[in-house]
């Protein structure tokens, strides 16, 4: 097996926090948030094709409700390699079953990787550099390999890696050995990471042999392991949600973390499109706005033809999407989630979901 990297996309997000632009059957992954015609999920896609060495190499993990769409946005992809969770039980089953999978097709030295689909990331030269090095320590180390971000402002959304000793450089980019992981901090503590210069936030990509991970998972996650390896996909009813992160990352002594300063965001929430598309103006505008002493402001239409109008409203969100409008103050775009809890728990309201 040579070390070329099967790459495969995690797609099975809902996406709530965009909501009502990201409903179920056209969530976040499949959203252009850009402006260049390209959905999330397609241009995730592009980036790592050179890495795969073409589309026969190329993975995406979903749903089964959104399968189907994933063919539609990427025909050239194989069916065979598009893998449909039952149900959605978080990241650990879902790496734990693709890498099975893979290992099955490929064997246990496949280098495997795991991409989130709708971050955004630019200088992508640098992007796929960084891949190729992760690529060869694992090929080389008994190594778990992530990219760390450097952070660019106290964020308490993201989680964070602590660097430990240097590992040394590979195809020219300098590796370090992982401390540990701290999910989500507080604002203070948040701070303190980055004052130090030792922390990076977790990118949530994961390169790694297929049969190192395999390995660790039946350490740490042995009942997870045994329902997958004897039943597959048909074992997801009985699987615990758990992230990757808490079921492996946390655990694990082989974690390596590559830190990188390519242009990235996860795209968390409505914020990041103001962080993405800030202009010099007054206000985001992705739609037809007409104001009077409105500032400060992101307003987004799905439908050009919309108008969107604005008197004395500072730091709000306002989306139109369809049959639903959305108005929020920036620094609540998080509790998005608990409305659509509100909407499904009404059934007058679950064609709105």
């Amino acid at each position: 097996m040579s070390n070329s990297l099967i790459p495969v996309i995690l797609a099975g997000g809902k996406g709530e926090r965009f909501w009502p632009l990201s409903r179920k059957h056209r969530p976040k992954q499949f959203l252009s948030l850009d402006g260049s015609g390209k959905s999330l999920l397609q241009a995730t896609a592009d980036r790592l094709l050179p890495l795969a060495g073409g589309w026969d190499k190329l993975w995406v993990v979903t749903s089964s409700q959104l399968a189907s769409g994933v063919q539609a946005q990427l025909p050239d992809l194989p069916a065979a390699n598009i893998l449909a969770e039952p149900e959605g039980r978080d990241t650990a089953p879902a790496v734990a079953w693709t890498t099975l999978e893979i290992a099955q097709r490929y064997g246990k030295e496949a280098i495997v990787g795991f991409f989130p689909a709708d971050p955004w990331i630019d200088e992508e030269q640098s992007f796929q550099q960084t891949l190729q090095a992760a690529t060869e320590l694992a090929a080389k180390e008994q190594a778990i390999v992530t990219l760390g971000v450097k952070p660019s402002y106290p964020s308490t959304g993201y989680g964070y890696i602590e660097q430990g000793e240097q590992a040394g450089f590979v195809n020219g980019v300098l590796a370090y050995r992982v401390n540990r992981f701290t999910e989500k901090p507080d604002r203070q503590t948040a701070e303190s990471f980055i004052s130090t210069g030792q922390f990076s936030w977790n990118s949530g990509m994961f390169i790694f042999k297929a049969g190192v991970v395999l390995q660790e998972l039946n350490t740490y996650a042995p009942e997870m392991m045994a329902l997958l390896e004897a039943q597959g996909a048909a074992a997801y009813s009985q699987l615990a949600k758990i992230s990757i992160d808490y079921a492996l990352m946390e655990k694990t002594k082989l974690a390596y973390v590559l830190p990188v300063d390519f242009g990235w965001d996860d795209l968390g929430d409505w914020n990041a499109i103001e962080r993405l598309l800030k202009t010099d103006g007054a206000n985001v505008e992705v739609a037809n706005h007409v104001c009077l002493d409105t500032t400060g402001s992101l307003l987004y239409a799905d439908d050009e033809q919309e108008v969107i109008v604005t008197i004395g409203l500072e730091d709000v969100v306002v989306v139109r999407d369809r049959n639903v409008t959305l108005i929020v103050k920036k620094d609540r775009t998080q509790e998005i989630k608990q409305v659509l809890k509100m909407l499904q728990d009404n059934p007058k309201f679950t064609d709105l979901l």
